[in-house]
């Protein structure tokens, strides 16, 4: 299908204005519900955060949004520090933030208005895998998904998360954003805010460049933000906030058909529906939402036929203070550093100790307090 140029250029001003224009005149059809900053908190088996990152942003600034997580068996090299892994955080006014499974700060890179992010690995550069990081990115001259990468075998001290390019699209916001995979296939799906669904195929050029093919556009309907993907399945899963979850199918070639798992709903899911993300429980598979709305995330067993909805969590004070009006929130299953069997880390938007932070909740006490 059409081709999407991966862009290295710099921004021009003239590109830059007419993009500021454009985000200016979006936005239209978005209905913020009671919840999102009100520390609204519905009924659901109570949770603690073991741990949280340092404030984004300054206090009562929306700046925190969407985190990403990624594991690896052996420590790794991020800018002088061995890790077993890092997390991704973006800081929707200013770049995108690199934590260690401790929550520390390990880099920052200045990278604009960045909204969604996630992590993914099935790429190589010069015959080396590479982990690659995605983000939608609302920056005036930029607008599209911007793309990192991070080579997990380098030793050196200053290895880092670097930029690589950047997926430019027709969409005015981008919004949401996920990696998907289907056999050796890696996808980019892009949310846009007023409900553009786009699917590239992702790919590495000779020169080790990214390079991006569309394969599908359709259309969600109204504002809509969180994706996720379950290979297994061969399902994608998109929230439009006001309406409910959608089931499509990961194949490009099923266009807009799709399936609503779960209606906007009192006591399950509250609009906004926002973030999503999956998680792998051994041979168990769940999808987790946040209902912003009332500040609950729902889970649902994903592996067995139909999703089968599971009950919900909220995430109260403990050792740091609890979760409210959460936008986006990630999890990894499996051994995830000090996590023995995973980690979920959600974004707090009304934190105790300043700005909007991520806050990482061990996936055993949630799977204890649901009865999973």
């Amino acid at each position: 299908m059409r081709p999407v140029p991966v862009r290295h250029s710099p921004i021009r001003p003239w590109a830059a204005l007419a993009a500021l224009a454009l985000l200016g005149a979006c936005a239209t059809h978005e209905v913020d519900f009671q919840g999102e900053g009100d520390g609204v908190v519905g009924e659901g088996a109570v949770v603690h955060a073991v741990l949280e990152t340092p404030p984004v942003g300054q206090p009562g600034q929306d700046a925190a949004d969407d985190p990403a997580v990624w594991a690896s068996a052996h420590p790794v090299m991020v800018k002088g520090v061995a890790t077993p892994g890092f997390v991704a955080g973006t800081d929707k006014k200013a770049g995108l933030y690199i934590y260690g499974l401790d929550g520390r700060i390990l880099q920052f890179l200045p990278e604009g208005l960045l909204n969604n992010v996630d992590v993914v690995e099935g790429l190589s550069v010069g015959g080396r895998p590479q982990v690659v990081l995605g983000a939608s990115d609302r920056t005036p001259g930029k607008v599209g998904v911007a793309l990192y990468r991070f080579d997990p075998a380098a030793t050196q001290a200053d290895n880092a998360v670097q930029y690589w390019g950047s997926i430019r699209t027709d969409v005015v916001e981008p919004y949401g954003f996920c990696f998907a995979r289907r056999g050796d296939q890696v996808y980019a799906v892009l949310v846009g805010h007023e409900g553009e669904l786009r699917q590239y195929a992702l790919g590495v050029d000779a020169g080790g460049a990214p390079v991006a093919r569309e394969v599908r556009r359709a259309e969600i309907g109204s504002i809509s933000e969180g994706c996720a993907a379950d290979e297994a399945s061969g399902a994608l899963f998109v929230n439009e906030e006001n309406v409910g979850l959608w089931r499509y199918d990961l194949d490009p070639a099923s266009g807009a058909a799709r399936t609503l798992i779960q209606p906007i709903a009192p006591g399950v899911l509250v609009a906004d529906a926002e973030g999503l993300t999956t998680i792998a429980d051994g041979d168990k598979r769940y999808l987790i939402a946040s209902s912003q709305g009332d500040s609950t995330f729902p889970v649902w067993r994903i592996d067995a036929g139909a999703p089968q909805y599971k009950g919900r969590f909220v995430v109260k004070d403990g050792v740091v203070d609890g979760v409210t009006g959460t936008d986006g929130l990630a999890a990894a299953g499996g051994a995830v550093g000090p996590f023995p069997e995973g980690v979920v880390v959600i974004q707090d938007d009304v934190n105790d100790e300043g700005g909007q932070n991520f806050k990482y909740v061990d996936w055993r006490d949630i799977r204890r307090a649901l009865g999973l």
